[in-house]
């Protein structure tokens, strides 16, 4: 059957230049189905995926049903996040363009009260909010649901994993009865079933036939790694891989601020998005995301919604997702604009049947790589650097810079290879880019992977602060009075001391010392020979930290 036009669907002349004005030509399969009975008055249960056009599919008939009719609030849609609340407000404000009595109010936890009682008290005709903020509104008196008509609950099943039901509850129950309702979920488990039987009259339900999801076109590869060290295993892969902006997926807000953390420490550039950050602070990471100012970001499922960047070319599963769904829509994220993808999957002993499960039901080949070794990691060093210096000379030199080099070596009595070297050395050190030789050997753990034992409870990520017993804790006695970074410590025992960054753990700076986790090999090999370190120019010695 084929999809009608737009001009089939009664739009009132407003929306339909709305329409023509954001440039949609067709409608979506579920704009075509929904449409017609929303503008009729008729509860709807929409099944659709994100991106399928579902926000237009209820809120042109939103609109319509209330324009030129001020005074009172009486439309409201609930949204499982802040950010699908702020994108759905955005899109029904775009399609009200021609109406000037129709405005739109975002509310949502992070976010000031102030503003959002001022558009409440304002009567604002429609309200798209996260139930735990609306709730509190509704609490406090300043949200007058006794005049809605329409009630859209978008992403249903979300909002039920992330535990909103009871709250989507009361704020149906505070509308009127005769309100109209609209639900749209992806899935429809039983729960979300028994609230449409409960609150929808007599619902056309509409279902969009979708294509099956696909992530063939990218690189998928998965690591057997055990859960205590899964951050040396990542650690290893932002060092070891040829990459641009890449983003690491974990399962909950605080494992996201710890990873952030923890890598941090490392000196490695890395934000972090998650349910807690305000809006302002989102908008910031996404913003030198964008930029290309940011090139490592961790992030929850649900806060990395809204997340719309090129030149993503890695995707990293810190922790393997629950549902295969969940995974496309992860490594989704890369092999965007036809730029190559790469997905690489943390796989825990325990996990190795999701994995497999994945493969089956989306009809892939997750191929199992070990983890980069020390020489892999020096290597890739190495050639990042080399490539640097190639696109630095296909730019050019600037003349006077030429004419200056080329009279101190007639000056001097140094070669143009030992000039070179030298700063070739220097551009070494400013990148931590390491020149010995180093293990073919993958780390000792990596070889045989499913012998680890598991931790029975994940009590605050073992391994990453670098105090198991493969790290050994040292003290320094320079810290923040002395300008000292975690990329110094680093530096120091990288270039300096010759310790691989796979094999440098927890970073701690205090006021006038530091503490640093070193692998046990490396750690008691510093220790015997007994050489300072050189930190910001200065000589310090590592010492063996006492006990706390």
């Amino acid at each position: 059957m084929p999809t009608p036009s737009f001009d089939a669907l009664a739009l009132d002349p407003r929306l339909r230049a709305a329409v023509d004005a954001l440039g949609f030509i067709t409608p979506t399969p579920i704009q075509a189905q929904a449409i017609p009975p929303l503008l009729e008055g008729r509860d709807v249960i929409g099944r659709a995926r994100t991106g399928s056009g579902k926000t237009a599919a209820f809120g042109l008939p939103l609109i319509q049903r209330l324009a030129d009719r001020p005074g009172a609030t009486r439309a409201l849609v609930l949204t499982p996040t802040r950010e699908l609340a702020l994108q759905v407000a955005d899109a029904v404000l775009s399609y009200a363009e021609g109406l000037d009595t129709v405005d739109v109010l975002a509310i949502y936890g992070g976010a000031s009260y102030r503003p959002q009682l001022r558009g409440l008290a304002a009567n604002v005709p429609v309200v798209v909010g996260t139930p735990g903020r609306l709730i509190d509104h509704l609490e406090r008196g300043s949200l007058d649901l006794s005049a809605v008509e329409t009630v859209v609950i978008d992403e249903a099943d979300e909002m039920l994993r992330m535990g909103f039901i009871e709250e989507v509850t009361r704020l149906l129950d505070a509308t009127p009865p005769g309100r109209q309702v609209a639900l749209f979920s992806a899935t429809m488990p039983d729960p979300i079933r028994r609230i449409a039987e409960r609150t929808l009259r007599d619902p056309l339900e509409v279902q969009v036939e979708e294509a099956p999801l696909t992530v063939d076109h990218i690189a998928q590869t998965g690591i057997l790694v055990p859960h205590r060290h899964k951050l040396d295993a990542l650690v290893r892969v932002l060092k070891a891989e040829a990459r641009d902006a890449t983003l690491i997926f974990v399962r909950t807000r605080r494992d996201c601020a710890e990873l952030a953390d923890a890598l941090a420490q490392r000196g490695l550039p890395v934000d972090a998005l998650h349910g807690d950050l305000p809006q302002a602070a989102r908008e910031r990471v996404l913003g030198r995301l964008r930029a290309g100012r940011l090139d490592v970001v961790v992030a929850t499922d649900v806060a990395s919604r809204g997340i719309d960047v090129d030149h993503i070319t890695h995707v990293i599963n810190f922790d393997l997702p629950d549902d295969a769904e969940t995974y496309v829509h992860r490594i989704g994220r890369t092999g965007r604009a036809g730029r190559p993808g790469a997905a690489i999957s943390f796989v825990t002993p325990r996990e190795r049947r999701r994995m497999s499960a994945f493969e089956r039901e989306l009809g892939v080949r997750i191929t199992p790589v070990r983890v980069a070794s020390d020489a892999d990691i020096a290597r890739r060093g190495r050639e990042a650097l080399w490539q640097e210096l190639l696109d630095q000379a296909e730019e050019g030199v600037p003349d006077a810079a030429l004419a200056w080099l080329f009279e101190q070596l007639e000056a001097g009595d140094l070669s143009i290879e030992a000039l070179a070297a030298s700063a070739v050395a220097l551009l070494a050190e400013d990148r931590a880019v390491d020149f010995e030789a180093r293990s073919e050997a993958p780390p000792t753990w990596a070889q045989s992977p499913d012998r680890t034992p598991e931790p029975s409870v994940r009590d605050g990520r073992d391994g990453r602060d670098g105090r198991d017993d493969d790290f050994i804790e040292l003290f320094l006695p320079r810290g923040h009075r002395s300008h000292v970074r975690p990329g110094d410590i680093v530096g120091a025992l990288g270039h300096g001391a010759g310790v691989p960054g796979a094999a440098i753990g927890r970073i701690t700076i205090h006021e006038r010392k530091s503490f640093v986790g070193v692998r046990r090999r490396e750690a008691e090999a510093l220790l015997r020979r007994g050489e300072p370190l050189l930190l910001r120019g200065d000589k310090v010695h590592l010492e063996l930290a006492r006990p706390s």
